[in-house]
């Protein structure tokens, strides 16, 4: 085939220990991509919390430079020898490790292995598919692990609420009837967006910055948590006899500041939920759940589409804290060819 040349957003290593690494956008070309079976051209990508880890250089994120990072993004595939898949498929890759150990979204193409998509909905367009992404995909995740408990109503926490998962989690609860009250760490300022989506409270403070008692009373049914450490202690010390906290991300911290007595005592569940892991039949039926039912209408107001060359600053802002909802990248027009 001929050659493409393409814009990429490649990092490479800062010379300075602890510096954050050279951010630039490059021309590659096809003949430069790793070597994998599945070749995308992809139309648009995501901007996530890894990611902004891996640009700023804040997390240890990316095992290897020269990457290209972004963790997920939608496209058409233009050749493969994969089985399972033909050119012109519409497809989506969130986790497998692109941006972090192999080559990822914030590029005009890349090469993956087949196994690490799976198809857009008949029912999502490129763009919509990535309004959701990898913050979507593991939201319906969790909303489907508390279902699977057998938490099928109620109260239920969603912590972290202003960022990619919890504000789709609350819209998916909200949706199917839960209650749904959010954390957010500036409470005022996000009320109206998180009650727009489905919130029937907003909650915050900075007592959930601290270590909880090992119970508390019960105030919730379920819990989605993308925070760790003492936010989901907190959570924990709360959740009412028999109830599920999903539990993803770890933000804030890995750390399990709790005791044994949310388990022992009230039977409290905490389901792990990892949208990489899991296997492809559930993301595919996840998929399908998320095109059928996720009001897009409802949460369009906090979706931010940008360039590529809007990245690196758009990073800067989800690692200090201050992005809200879900920022998708446009690398092709959704009329654009492969």
């Amino acid at each position: 085939m001929s050659l493409h040349s393409f814009p990429a957003l490649l990092l490479e290593r800062a010379n300075a220990d602890g510096a954050a690494p050279d951010a630039h956008i490059r021309e590659l070309h096809v003949d430069e991509l790793p070597e994998h079976d599945t070749l995308v051209r992809i139309r648009y990508s995501g901007i996530n919390y890894k990611d902004a880890l891996a640009v700023t250089g804040r997390g240890p994120i990316v095992r290897s430079y020269p990457m290209v990072p972004g963790i997920d993004f939608s496209g058409v595939v233009v050749e493969t020898s994969h089985p399972s898949l033909h050119a012109g498929d519409d497809v989506i890759l969130t986790g497998w490790g692109v941006g972090e150990r192999y080559w990822g979204g914030y590029s005009g193409y890349q090469r993956v292995k087949g196994d690490w998509l799976v198809p857009i909905p008949a029912s999502l367009g490129h763009r919509d598919a990535m309004v959701l992404g990898t913050a979507g995909l593991t939201s319906m995740l969790c909303v489907m692990a508390i279902q699977d408990a057998g938490v099928r109503s109620g109260r239920v926490l969603v912590t972290g609420a202003s960022g990619g998962v919890g504000s789709i989690a609350i819209a998916l609860l909200a949706d199917r009837g839960y209650e749904v009250v959010c954390l957010s760490r500036d409470a005022d300022a996000n009320r109206a967006d998180l009650q727009a989506l489905g919130a029937s409270e907003v909650i915050g403070g900075p007592e959930w910055g601290q270590a909880p008692p090992p119970l508390a009373s019960q105030r919730w049914d379920a819990v989605v948590d993308v925070v760790g450490g003492a936010v989901l202690a907190r959570a924990l010390a709360h959740t009412q006899y028999g109830g599920a906290a999903a539990v993803c991300g770890l933000a804030g911290s890995a750390e399990l500041h709790t005791s044994v007595m949310p388990f022992i005592l009230r039977g409290v569940r905490m389901l792990g939920v990892d949208s990489v892991m899991c296997p492809k039949e559930r993301r595919v039926v996840a998929w399908s759940e998320l095109a059928a039912t996720f009001p897009f209408a409802k949460y369009q107001s906090l979706v931010r589409t940008i360039g590529l060359e809007q990245v690196p600053e758009r990073c800067r802002l989800l690692a200090d804290g201050a992005s809200r909802g879900r920022v998708v990248v446009q690398i092709a027009g959704e009329g654009e060819a492969s």
